[in-house]
């Protein structure tokens, strides 16, 4: 992907970053994913007071796009306030690896970014080869 698609989707995250409900961490997340169809599809952090309950951005973007019909995936920014950019949680990691276990993931935060492989951020996924 270009710098400028790269900036497009980074915008759709900030966007969606603005409407996060963070109140317990402060902690504001957006994530933009974009499908294969050329469609993006955002989410932003929603906690929840129990905690287990609360959805990260790139979940949320994740849900997004699966309920559109979305199945494959070709990046994924995430914009946040922290002082370096952030990659996934472990959770999201697993989630992104279902469905997009190649994507290409870059973070943001202020003018500084990081690029991410899934593979390398979880070695030996879990996967449906282990179900069987």
């Amino acid at each position: 992907m270009d710098e400028k698609a790269w900036e497009s989707l980074k915008l759709a995250a900030e966007q969606a970053r603005s409407h996060a409900y963070a109140p317990y961490s402060n902690f504001s997340v957006g994530a933009a994913l974009r499908g294969a169809s050329g469609a993006v599809f955002v989410g932003c952090n929603v906690e929840n007071a129990s905690y287990g309950a609360t959805l990260c951005a790139e979940r949320a973007a994740m849900a997004a796009a699966v309920a559109a019909g979305e199945r494959e995936f070709v990046a994924l920014a995430i914009v946040s306030g922290a002082p370096k950019p952030t990659p996934p949680c472990g959770i999201c990691r697993q989630c992104l690896f279902e469905l997009g276990p190649s994507v290409p993931i870059r973070s943001f935060s202020g003018t500084d970014h990081a690029e991410y492989d899934l593979a390398e951020l979880l070695p030996d996924a879990f996967d449906a080869a282990q179900l069987d």
